[in-house]
C-alpha cells in the first residue's frame, strides 16, 4: 500500500503540475494575441502621414486657386474676387446654372459697387436644346435696361448650318441688343470638319442678323483649334487668375472669373471686362 500511496501522489502532483504550465501556456497565448492586435506606433504614423498628403494634394488647387485671386491681385476686390486693373465696364454670361435670376436686386446693387453693364444669355446649344431660363432672361435683361446679347454653346455633334437655324428660331435681336456670340470650347475629334461646320453657323448667323458675331473661348482652345481661321470676328477669350488673357490678337471682351457674387444670383457667375470705354461698347449695338 505504501508503494501505491507513492505512486498515486507521483501521478496527482505530476497532474497538478501538468495543469499550471497548460494554465500558464493559455496566459502567454492570450497575452501574445493582445500584442498582436496592437498596431505598431510606426503603422499609425505612416498612415496618418499618408491621409494628410491625399487631403492636401486633393486641396491644393482649390487653395492655390483661391490664393491667386488674392496674393496675385493688382486690382480691386469686389464681386467677391480679385478684378483686373484698367477696365471700367463689366458684363456677365449667364445660363440655367445660375437659376432663377433677380434682375431688379441685380440693377439695384450698383448703387453699393460697380456696374453690370451688359448680360449675355445663353439661347440655344447644338441643333435642339434650348436654355430654360432664355426666354424669362431675355425679357428680364431688357426690362432692367442691361444692354443684352444672346448666346449659342456650339456642338461637334450636329452641322454648324442648323445649329443656326435653331438660334434664329429663337432669337429675334432688336435695335440696341448686343451681337450674337457663339461659345466654342467643345473639342472636336476632326478639326479640319469642325472648322467648317464652324464657318457654316457663322456665315448663316452673319447673314441673317446683319452683324459679326462674337467668339468666345479659351486660350488653350484659340491656340490650338481656331487660331488664323476666325481672325475676321470679335474675340471674346476666357482665361482666370492672370493678370492679362494673354494672348496675342486683339479681344474685346475678356471673362476672367466664373466665380463673381452678385446681388440677385444665388449661385456664382462669370464675370467679363470689355476691352474699352462704355461709349465704345454702346457702338458695338445693332441699330
Amino acid at each position: 500500500m505504501a508503494d501505491a500511496r507513492k505512486i498515486i501522489k507521483k501521478i496527482g502532483g505530476s497532474k497538478r503540475g501538468s495543469t499550471r504550465r497548460s494554465s500558464s501556456t493559455r496566459r502567454g497565448s492570450s497575452s501574445t494575441r493582445r500584442d498582436n492586435r496592437v498596431m505598431p506606433r510606426w503603422k499609425y504614423i505612416t498612415i496618418a502621414t499618408l491621409i494628410t498628403i491625399g487631403t492636401l494634394t486633393l486641396a491644393y488647387p482649390i487653395i492655390r486657386q483661391t490664393l491667386n485671386r488674392f496674393t496675385n491681385c493688382s486690382g480691386e476686390n469686389i464681386f467677391g474676387i480679385c478684378v483686373p486693373e484698367g477696365y471700367s465696364v463689366y458684363g456677365v454670361d449667364i445660363s440655367h446654372h445660375q437659376g432663377n435670376i433677380n434682375w431688379g436686386k441685380l440693377k439695384s446693387g450698383e448703387q453699393s459697387g460697380p456696374a453690370i453693364s451688359f448680360a449675355y444669355i445663353k439661347a440655344t446649344e447644338g441643333c435642339s436644346h434650348t436654355d430654360t431660363q432664355f426666354t424669362n432672361n431675355w425679357k428680364a435683361a431688357k426690362k432692367h435696361g442691361f444692354m443684352r446679347g444672346a448666346y449659342h454653346y456650339f456642338s461637334t455633334q450636329t452641322q454648324g448650318e442648323k445649329q443656326a437655324r435653331k438660334f434664329i428660331s429663337l432669337v429675334k435681336l432688336e435695335p440696341g441688343d448686343l451681337p450674337p456670340m457663339i461659345d466654342v470650347e467643345e473639342k472636336p475629334k476632326d478639326t479640319v470638319k469642325y472648322r467648317k461646320e464652324l464657318k457654316k453657323f457663322i456665315e448663316t448667323i452673319e447673314k441673317h442678323y446683319g452683324v459679326k458675331p462674337i467668339i468666345y473661348t479659351y486660350k488653350k482652345f484659340h491656340d490650338k483649334y481656331i487660331e488664323n481661321h476666325f481672325d475676321d470676328y470679335p474675340l471674346w477669350i476666357a482665361r482666370y487668375d492672370v493678370s492679362d488673357p494673354g494672348i496675342n490678337k486683339e479681344w474685346i471682351i475678356w471673362q476672367f472669373s466664373e466665380d463673381g457674387r452678385l446681388p440677385g444670383i444665388k449661385e456664382k457667375v462669370d464675370i467679363n471686362v470689355f476691352n474699352g470705354t462704355l461709349e465704345e461698347l454702346e457702338k458695338l449695338r445693332i441699330k
